[in-house]
């Protein structure tokens, strides 16, 4: 069903029409908003994804979740999401309009994993690092909790990953000593 190419398609097109009618941002925040609740809501993607249930019931469910809520632009886009039979792809074209969206604006996706929350203030320092490192100007900063790292953080960043945890450094010593690297050096 994850269907990339089409989710492109379909998110450029509602790309271009927002531009055109000059509703870009609050476009985007409608797309937010699905992209929240369909990471938040596991039944909700299940409900679009269910090949039992009729694209008008989904229509329903869909417009009583989003009611008020998003522009008309972005109810329209969805109404012919499901008259197309395309409300499976619905998570995969917010995600799709996100990324674009944010090439446009050169906004720059930053996922901090440490093992203890973060307080804003480390938050904007790893922000403040990135800025004087490269040429990036805008950066939207996701932040994650992964108890195992016991230690440090992991940041990705445009398929690039730092991995700077206690975690890795503790596999490293332990693939060090199964390797048995020093017992060749004492002989």
């Amino acid at each position: 069903m994850n269907n990339p190419r089409l989710a492109g398609r379909y998110a450029k097109s509602i790309i271009d029409l927002s531009i055109e009618q000059n509703q870009l941002e609050a476009v985007y925040a409608d797309m937010k908003f699905i992209q929240s609740i369909c990471k938040s809501n596991a039944d909700f993607v299940a409900v679009l994804r269910s090949p039992i249930i009729k694209g008008d019931v989904k229509g329903k469910i869909i417009g009583s979740i989003t009611k008020e809520r998003v522009s008309k632009l972005t109810s329209a886009f969805i109404t012919l999401l499901i008259v197309k039979g395309r409300e499976y792809d619905l998570p995969e074209i917010a995600n799709a309009f996100i990324d674009q969206f944010n090439e446009i604006k050169n906004i720059h996706k930053v996922k901090i994993t440490t093992a203890v929350p973060v307080d804003a203030d480390f938050t904007n320092a790893i922000i403040a690092k990135l800025k004087a490192a490269s040429n990036i100007a805008n950066v939207e900063i996701e932040n994650a909790v992964n108890e195992e790292l016991i230690g440090g953080f992991v940041l990705e960043t445009g398929g690039k990953l730092i991995d700077a945890s206690v975690l890795k450094d503790l596999n490293e010593l332990k693939r060090e000593f199964l390797n048995n690297e020093y017992i060749h050096n004492i002989r």
